[in-house]
């Protein structure tokens, strides 16, 4: 639900919910579903308070929450991603957004950059641009610092903390994707894609038993196109070392009204079904990663 504050003084800019005894080496993380909006960021963008929200992963926090009462981390950004996204580098920002220069070290020419979907974003829907003129490079440092860095620094703490206790750590990155057409590659028709960097964020046989359980609770799944994960999955997936990143794109369609932002009837049913698909993975994963659960696919 959208929340107007002063600023991230008056609200706290993320949730991180830590069970004192996790039941599984799990943490569901939820970057984009933040709805609550500085009255100063709303004045600043040259969108209405609709058209300004279409980057929110509405709702998508509320999947993660019901895991939260049955031992497993979660942690939820409030910041909207329109303001500040945390899947991507700390400085992928745009020169041409903003006024003074920019920190050493800031990544201007990636392909999100190019895109206008850099950390501090610079449209909405792939084509809407947020503000009507260039931003002090002071403000987005100070988004940056105070809002890119501690969420970081929560979402590396809290698998440090899994992998120290279990001996590994699995990161479920959960988005929605909007049903309007995407990318030109992939299947049209898939309700969830998991994002596993092509095999390399995380072991195949998580991927494996993620997709089998989606499947048997009746959804179309896809595999990497067209999302193959973001920085969250890229940086912090590191299956050698014994952290496990998976990406879930979840299509909106399923549970709201894309225009309205209204939740559907779909929205109780995804939500028993993911807490049911979180629970299975948090009774099975010693078998997923000793491979002694098998995916029926």
């Amino acid at each position: 639900m959208l929340q107007i504050v002063r600023d991230f003084r008056e609200h706290p800019a993320f949730d991180l919910r830590v069970p004192e005894t996790p039941a599984a080496p799990i943490l569901l993380d939820s970057p984009h579903s933040g709805a609550v909006y500085p009255a100063s960021f709303l004045v600043e963008t040259r969108l209405d308070t609709r058209a300004v929200r279409r980057s929110e992963d509405a709702y998508v926090d509320e999947f993660c929450l019901p895991s939260a009462e049955r031992g497993i981390a979660v942690l939820r950004a409030h910041f909207p991603r329109a303001y500040l996204d945390a899947n991507r580098e700390a400085l992928e920002l745009d020169p041409g957004m903003f006024l003074g220069t920019l920190p050493d070290g800031a990544n201007t020419t990636s392909h999100r950059v190019a895109a206008g979907l850099g950390t501090i974003p610079r449209i909405v829907s792939e084509r809407e641009e947020i503000y009507g003129s260039r931003i002090p490079v002071g403000e987005a440092m100070e988004r940056i610092d105070g809002l890119w860095r501690p969420y970081h620094a929560a979402l590396a703490g809290t698998l440090a903390g899994l992998k120290r206790r279990f001996g590994l750590a699995v990161l479920i990155d959960c988005h929605s994707m909007p049903t309007t057409p995407r990318a030109v590659v992939g299947d049209p028709r898939a309700e969830i894609v998991l994002g596993d960097r092509s095999g390399t964020s995380c072991d195949g046989r998580l991927t494996d038993i993620v997709s089998s359980l989606f499947r048997a609770a009746g959804y179309r799944v896809a595999r990497n196109k067209p999302y193959a994960g973001g920085h969250i999955t890229e940086h912090y997936g590191w299956p050698s070392g014994g952290v496990h990143a998976l990406q879930i794109e979840i299509a909106r369609s399923l549970y709201m009204n894309e225009a309205t932002l209204a939740k559907t009837a779909g929205f109780e049913r995804l939500k028993r079904d993911i807490t049911g698909i979180v629970g299975e993975l948090a009774g099975s994963w010693r078998g997923i990663f000793d491979g002694t659960a098998l995916a029926a696919e």
